[in-house]
């Protein structure tokens, strides 16, 4: 049975009880409304530690004011059904108040890493999204956490986050986990019309056309985004946010592609943001 808990200092306890048995913490820290691409990371942490634990907290700090907070998909019962059949340790569901109490005016920055890509098109979410991974950081104090790849920006920013604050826990960066017409999976998906969803699928097409190219020998960057850019465009329901193809540590753009690189998208399909990316060693 899950333990399902939701007091901060009922969280912390639990973890003291793990941590005096020796025990190895995994930790998937998450939006809800779960998704395959969630319980991949669940598995893995199953497979790699001794205890998992799952947050579900809709954090309102990584939402901009004209954003989707009040209507982002949520479902505590079907989350918790999926969680108890994957036999998840522990269910922590921390209220807003806990986490932001009155007079709270600590965050968290990550000057370079938050700026471009995403961080160009959705200021301080990024400032929202380290702050409340640092606070379940303190108050899980997992071994491991482990979070999707397609969510790439985020990872590279909080994997330095981890680096530059010397906090003790291994970030793992698991594949992303497609529909299977390529869809990146993602709770927003459930937000498109049947006529968006199928529109939806320019963005993995796009990125499947700029790899073709990168594998066939070009290395100009300029070209390659043209062929992301060109074949989204195509799509009346779409409309591109940003193709950028970057360095995959600093993120910095690329005018060569050479190195660890990422190529990364955000469309609009109607009035749904997506993201996606393809990661490639050059």
């Amino acid at each position: 049975m899950i333990d399902v808990v939701a007091g901060l200092d009922d969280m912390k306890s639990l973890r003291r009880s793990w941590k005096a048995g020796g025990k190895i913490i995994g930790f998937v820290p998450t939006m809800g409304y779960l998704h395959e691409g969630h319980l991949s990371l669940v598995r893995e942490s199953k497979r790699q530690t001794d205890v998992t634990v799952v947050s579900i907290f809709v954090n309102p700090a990584q939402f901009g004011p004209a954003e989707d907070l009040d209507r982002y998909p949520r479902d505590m019962e079907r989350d918790k059904r999926l969680l108890e059949k994957e036999k998840v340790d522990c269910l922590f569901l921390p209220h807003r108040e806990a986490i932001y109490p009155t007079g709270y005016s600590t965050w968290v920055e990550i000057h370079g890493l938050q700026d471009g890509l995403c961080g160009r098109s959705r200021p301080g979410h990024f400032r929202g999204v380290s702050t409340v991974v640092l606070k379940l950081f303190n108050i899980v104090r997992p071994d491991k956490a482990f979070f999707g790849w397609k969510d790439a920006q985020q990872f590279v920013l909080l994997k330095r986050m981890v680096t530059d604050l010397d906090l003790e826990v291994t970030m793992e960066g698991m594949p992303t986990v497609r529909e299977p017409d390529g869809l990146a999976m993602s709770s927003r998906n459930t937000y498109l019309s049947p006529e968006e969803r199928q529109a939806a699928l320019v963005i993995p097409r796009s990125l499947e056309a700029a790899e073709d190219l990168v594998r066939g020998g070009e290395r100009r960057a300029e070209k390659v985004l043209e062929t992301i850019k060109k074949t989204i465009n195509g799509e009346a329901l779409a409309r591109l946010d940003y193709a950028e193809l970057v360095d995959l540590w600093s993120l910095e753009p690329l005018s060569v592609i050479k190195g660890e690189v990422l190529m990364a998208v955000a469309v609009y399909i109607g009035k749904t943001r997506l993201i996606d990316n393809i990661r490639l060693k050059v």
